[in-house]
């Protein structure tokens, strides 16, 4: 481009001055003809902010708000834990308990009562996933607390959210003028599904005639009214109940008076794979080519399985095939709950397809 604008400028230039390089014209346009070129580029970058197909950060929120729609902000990762300690020993407010990766504070005061034992709802310091760690890993007091002995989660902490991406956003924008909302019809209650920060997705039904499971599960006959909306995390997992709680919460709020919402969270039905690898033994170990079949595999399950409603055989061999260390594969087993399956895996409107924590990718010797 540069070269273009320098000719542009130096055939206006009458011929009878010396316009070759190094005279006087040619080195005097030349700057001129780089900063246009800056320019011309800056002015590319703004005209595609100007358009939610191409645009970017707080450029996409400003296009996307003329729809009404706000991105998601992050949250911070929150649970549960069990301290131990000495009966009567007060466990303040603020105080602090980590793991190796995030640092939790204790959200309201407690004491340690007769069974020396007592749980306590904590919430990581920052926002994000760096508070998403596994069953066991807040295992640490950073201050010595007198008369406390130990800390523990009982469960993983998935609920932190590191905020909606951009093609996260961009595809709800799209959701919304491309699927009309009327009057509580379902694509309404999708968006609004959609809207509570850390959803990934979610599916509605009418619940006409069926069974909902309602308070201290006990079941309930349905009929008009009542719409089932069924959620998955922002890792396109199961959505645990304090999400469930605000989803229902949200939704409640912005409803058609007489209608009944039953908000639940996809089931998970566990996917694992046994295959015979040909490994690229003089650059990668075992263990890593592994790791990395894994990575490549949830990651097709989070894109794109839920959403098609299946598991393909095919596309679980290419994500083998393309893991960093992995030149051929002799032998590819896909098992769903334990059953061996070929072909497509159908997966339920009510469920989502993810990877077993352990023995997801099982090596087979010859």
């Amino acid at each position: 481009m540069i070269e273009e604008i320098m000719q542009r400028m130096l055939s206006s230039i009458d011929d009878t001055y010396d316009k070759s390089e190094g005279s006087f014209f040619y080195d005097a346009t030349k700057p001129i003809a780089i900063e246009l070129s800056k320019a011309y580029g800056e002015q590319e970058k703004i005209l595609d902010q100007g358009f939610v197909e191409t645009a970017t950060g707080i450029y996409l929120d400003k296009k996307v708000a003329e729809q009404g729609i706000e991105r998601k902000p992050p949250t911070k990762a929150s649970t549960t834990v069990i301290i131990t300690g000495e009966k009567g020993a007060i466990i303040q407010k603020d105080m602090e308990v980590a793991s190796d990766t995030a640092v939790f504070q204790v959200k309201e005061e407690n004491m340690v009562g007769d069974i020396g034992a007592v749980e306590v709802l904590v919430e990581c310091e920052k926002s994000g996933t760096i508070g998403n760690i596994g069953i066991g890993k807040i295992k640490y007091f950073p201050v010595r607390v007198q008369g406390l002995t130990s800390v523990t989660n009982p469960k993983a902490v998935t609920n932190g959210y590191d905020g909606e991406s951009d093609a996260s956003l961009r595809q709800r924008y799209y959701d919304k003028v491309r699927k009309p909302t009327t009057s509580g019809n379902k694509h309404h209650y999708r968006n609004w599904a959609k809207g509570v920060p850390g959803v990934g997705d979610a599916r509605v039904f009418p619940a006409k005639g069926s069974i909902i499971i309602g308070e201290e599960g006990v079941p309930i006959k349905v009929g008009n009214g009542v719409v089932e909306v069924v959620i998955i995390g922002e890792d396109m997992q199961a959505a645990d109940e304090n999400l469930i709680n605000k989803v229902h919460a949200y939704i409640e709020e912005r409803r058609p008076i007489g209608a009944t919402v039953n908000v639940i969270s996809a089931k998970e039905i566990p996917i694992a794979i046994k295959v015979n690898l040909k490994i690229d033994k003089g650059n990668y170990k075992e263990d890593q080519v592994l790791k990395n079949i894994e990575e490549n595999i949830k990651k097709y399950l989070k894109d794109t399985a839920y959403l098609e409603g299946y598991v393909s055989y095919a596309k679980i061999g290419n994500a083998v095939l393309n893991a960093e260390g992995v030149l051929d594969y002799l032998s590819l087993e896909v098992y769903v709950e334990e059953n061996l399956k070929e072909g497509i895996v159908e997966i339920g409107e009510k469920q989502v397809a993810v990877l077993k924590e352990q023995g997801g990718v099982i090596c087979i010797k010859n």
